[in-house]
């Protein structure tokens, strides 16, 4: 009686199964949803359908869990700038293709609406600086990214060799930024496509002959 009592304990005290990828992503889309600061311990663990301990054991605290679903929102479509600018044969049509494809990601109705690495950090308390420079450095790289496959297109002879890189850069990477808050305020899909075609009518003409 007593080593049965014994084993009912112990099978009290494991820690409960679940499935972690499911649990990371529906952590994941509340992290999208409602941002970093505004998701709660609890929220997310009536999400993940786990215990706060189990979150802890698993992830090892909310932090680290955020970090754990920006990795998979990379994953899963938000970190495609690099495939477009590599599968692209100038940098004009990337540039054209990222908007497109930012018109549409954004505004899908089967997950939040907008951009998880625009929208997720802000209006955070100075404790959670570590995950705004989180996501500052993911924008930043994917400034990083576009300067230089414009700069590629520049050195290809697509644009004028006196062609601010850099500046351009920032235009774009700025618009699309915007077109995820649009799209959190419920823009739809045909009218970020035309903000992204208002905003090609911008790129700078290829360069003049002799």
């Amino acid at each position: 009686m007593k080593k049965a009592a014994e084993g009912v304990q112990r099978r009290r005290g494991r820690p409960r199964c679940f499935d972690q990828e499911a649990a990371l992503e529906r952590a994941m889309v509340l992290f999208w949803d409602r941002g970093y600061e505004a998701t709660s311990l609890d929220e997310l663990s009536a999400a993940m359908g786990i215990s706060p301990s189990s979150l802890y054991a698993t992830f090892g605290g909310k932090e680290q869990l955020f970090r754990a679903a920006v990795d998979r929102y990379l994953v899963r479509g938000g970190g495609n700038i690099g495939r477009i600018f590599a599968e692209e044969p100038t940098a004009r049509g990337a540039v054209q293709r990222l908007l497109d494809a930012a018109a549409d990601e954004f505004t899908r109705p089967d997950h939040p609406s907008g951009c998880m690495i625009a929208l997720a950090g802000t209006q955070c308390s100075p404790g959670a600086r570590p995950v705004q420079d989180l996501l500052r450095g993911h924008r930043e790289g994917w400034h990083a990214s576009l300067q230089a496959r414009i700069q590629r297109g520049i050195e290809a002879g697509e644009l004028a060799s006196d062609t601010d890189a850099a500046a351009l850069a920032t235009f774009y990477l700025t618009l699309m930024l915007g077109m995820s808050v649009q799209a959190r305020d419920g823009a739809s899909r045909e009218g970020l496509s035309a903000v992204a075609e208002a905003a090609m009518r911008a790129w700078p003409g290829a360069p003049r002959g002799p």
